[in-house]
């Protein structure tokens, strides 16, 4: 696990992993793990600042790290890092599995088509995101106005990445996915993994679908698998 972006969200990670692990095995087993935490305030300094080849660089090093120490495959825990996932991919010879990859085949298989985007404003405005949903699963993603994109991105960084979470940034969220809805949005898709510490299903109008929890289970079924 590649984490620490924020910790708040890493957390939820690893019980999601362990808790499916001891779904499927029973008694009092765990997923063996090796976690690479970083220290977020550096890496949202290297976002902030556009630098994100010196990230993805440090990024690799981390993956290079957890490779020696046995790692079969990777993950990152952070939607918006994944922008420079084909650094860290050209970096180790064990896999990765995409974030945008497991989010797209859960929402395929559901059978929806137009899906509504909310994370970071990396992600809900660059293509490295949006593309791979249209160009491998085929769907239509659809992003909250500007306005709306600068109260989504304000929210993560300033709140919840921080551990704050309040009751009128939700209502703030439950509207944003309220009008996603509206401009056809069939879904919508968490695009940060840490938007689930703030909302869930029963704030939103369509299926919600959280790449945190989703993330999680399959990297669990993934270290299961022959």
């Amino acid at each position: 696990m590649i984490g620490g972006m924020s910790w708040e969200s890493t957390i939820p990670y690893y019980r999601t992993i362990n808790e499916t692990i001891r779904a499927r095995l029973g008694g009092l087993h765990s997923a063996k793990i090796l976690l690479y935490s970083f220290d977020f305030e550096e890496i949202e300094h290297l976002q902030r600042s556009g630098d994100w080849d010196t990230a993805g660089f440090r990024l690799a090093a981390s993956a290079r790290s957890l490779q020696t120490a046995g790692a079969d495959f990777l993950i990152l825990c952070t939607n918006t890092m994944h922008k420079v996932a084909p650094i860290i991919e050209a970096a180790v010879t064990i896999p990765l599995l995409h974030i945008a990859d497991i989010a797209g085949a859960e929402i395929k298989k559901a059978g929806h088509s137009a899906i509504g985007l909310m994370g970071t404003r990396f992600t809900m405005e660059e293509s490295f995101y949006r593309e791979r949903l249209k160009l491998r699963f085929g769907l239509d993603v659809v992003v909250p106005d500007e306005s709306d994109r600068e109260i989504v991105n304000r929210v993560i960084f300033d709140e919840l990445c921080r551990g704050i979470t309040s009751v009128d940034s939700r209502a703030e969220y439950r509207r944003i996915m309220g009008s996603l809805a509206m401009q056809g949005a069939q879904a919508i898709l968490l695009g940060c993994t840490e938007i689930s510490l703030l909302v869930n299903q029963e704030d939103s109008p369509v299926p919600l679908f959280d790449t945190t929890t989703l993330h999680g289970r399959a990297a669990a079924e993934f270290a299961l698998s022959p």
